[in-house]
């Protein structure tokens, strides 16, 4: 099930955030949809998320690497055939350096963060990879 915060932005391309604890996605959707003016939607479960997202244009897609049923990794390949045009950061609390190679083979994945993430280093990434030059704006 998704959450979506800011559904009013008048912004065409949103922010996707799945990670499989529930509190730790929503607090982490609440806190880029307060810093960002884009609809934030947030997502427990990898297959829910590619189901949802052929309905969602997004910009930058913020996933976990370790997650039940399908890794970062396998949920990057698919969700890239769905939103070719999306940015994608992996978070993992994990030393991501066994997979290595495998990251190297995704061509939208823009960036890796070590958990726990803050807020604005989060943020920062998200502007930084976003794929269009009108990014969201910052709100203060």
């Amino acid at each position: 099930m998704s959450r979506a915060f800011n559904e009013t932005a008048k912004r065409t391309r949103s922010v996707v955030i799945i990670d499989d604890e529930r509190s730790y996605v929503d607090s982490i959707a609440k806190l880029v949809a307060d810093n960002l003016d884009c609809a934030v939607y947030s997502f427990t479960k990898a297959e829910t998320a590619l189901g949802e997202l052929a309905s969602i244009s997004a910009g930058v897609i913020v996933t976990d690497y370790f997650m039940p049923q399908m890794d970062g990794v396998e949920f990057i390949l698919e969700a890239s055939k769905i939103t070719p045009d999306a940015a994608f950061i992996m978070v993992s609390g994990h030393d991501l350096d066994p997979i290595k190679e495998n990251i190297t083979l995704l061509k939208n994945l823009k960036a890796c963060l070590q958990k726990p993430v803050g807020c604005q280093s989060l943020v920062e990434a998200i502007l930084r990879v976003w794929p269009e030059n009108d990014p969201p704006a910052v709100r203060t």
